[in-house]
């Protein structure tokens, strides 16, 4: 199995990538998804500082990798021969997708915080910030698990600074070669990265 991690700050636009890719063909696992799961399972609201107090929790009593290995039963599930994970937030977590894949690829999008801030605010979701000290206050929790790390480390970066159609017009170029190096490389993967299997 190959994968393509997507990678970036809150509001920076991993789903919208994740939806290009998905429309692509390729399954797609959010990581986010996993802690708005263990938000239900809590019987805890969705809001901002839920959402961080689970995110931290989970990595203080399962580890620092917590949420990627609970996205390994998924992905063992999956036939197909390439898997998008969005939402990687650490390089503890990158390594255990490394572990199980035969190579990995590592998307980065990144926008400015004035941009992010706008976005999260007009997408309304439950956890959007209510104000900008909310939003600091999580991009800061983010960068207190690493995130930071794993940013600094992506095989491609993705500026998104203008329109939606900006943002998908570019995926679909990226998504276009992940699909040739699938199709040329014949068992390399799709970066040099490679696995750390064996």
């Amino acid at each position: 199995m190959r994968l393509i991690i997507i990678t970036g700050m809150p509001g920076a636009g991993k789903s919208e990538v994740a939806q290009v890719l998905r429309e692509a063909g390729f399954p797609v696992i959010a990581m986010g998804d996993i802690i708005r799961e263990e938000l239900r399972r809590r019987g805890l609201e969705p809001n901002p500082a839920n959402t961080g107090t689970v995110m931290l929790d989970l990595r203080e009593h399962e580890g620092p990798a917590a949420v990627a290995r609970r996205c390994l039963d998924e992905m063992r599930a999956m036939t197909s021969e390439i898997v998008v994970i969005e939402g990687c937030r650490s390089i503890a977590e990158l390594e255990v997708f490394e572990q199980y894949a035969e190579s990995v690829s590592v998307l980065c999008i990144h926008s400015s915080p004035s941009t992010r801030f706008a976005r999260l605010r007009q997408r309304a979701r439950d956890d959007a910030p209510p104000e900008w000290s909310a939003f600091r206050e999580r991009d800061l929790r983010e960068i207190s698990v690493g995130l930071g790390g794993i940013i600094a480390l992506s095989d491609i970066m993705l500026i998104n600074e203008g329109s939606i159609e900006d943002l998908r017009k570019t995926a679909k170029m990226i998504c276009m070669r992940f699909q040739k190096d699938a199709g040329s490389r014949k068992g390399k993967g799709l970066s040099d990265r490679g696995s750390r299997k064996g």
